[in-house]
């Protein structure tokens, strides 16, 4: 289940619930409130296996880099080596070679670079999303903490 959808929920449980008149408490139902956050407690593991693929996805792509980055360099290589033997134009075919493989190069970096910034931009957002939803669960079990204090000292003591 989506983190941000839980989040949602708890919200909505905690705008449902009844105010104490003249409060600022709100009587909640404690089942709801303690099944979301277990609900959560089981979706963040999820989000973070997320960031896990997001990670092994960017691992595949630069491994994929690579490779096409090799196959390039040996496409180039046989290209050069046949228009040495084809022309006898040592000089030119070294410079093809040289050309594809500083442009095999680039594009490997710039696949690379991209990986890296996708890769910066999801991690980010996963975080931000973690790091706010974590707030917002936290402000809610300490306000309902605090409204439970505030009740329990506001109750008679009981008679035995």
């Amino acid at each position: 289940m989506d983190i941000q959808h839980l989040v949602d929920r708890l919200e909505q449980v905690l705008s449902e619930s009844r105010r104490l008149p003249l409060t600022a408490m709100l009587l909640v139902d404690e089942d709801q409130i303690f099944n979301i956050v277990d609900q959560m407690r089981v979706a963040i593991p999820e989000e973070v296996k997320r960031a896990n693929r997001v990670e092994a996805e960017k691992e595949r792509i630069l491994a994929q880099a690579k490779e096409e980055a090799e196959r390039i360099r040996q496409l180039a290589k046989q290209e050069a080596s046949e228009l040495v033997r084809r022309d006898n134009v040592t000089l030119n075919a070294e410079q093809r070679a040289n050309s594809v493989l500083e442009h095999a190069h680039h594009e490997a970096e710039a696949l690379r670079r991209d990986a890296d910034i996708y890769v910066l931009d999801v991690l980010t957002k996963l975080e931000e999303d973690l790091v706010h939803s974590l707030n917002v669960v936290r402000n809610g079990v300490r306000k309902v903490q605090m409204e439970r204090e505030e009740a329990a000292q506001r109750q008679p003591p009981k008679q035995g």
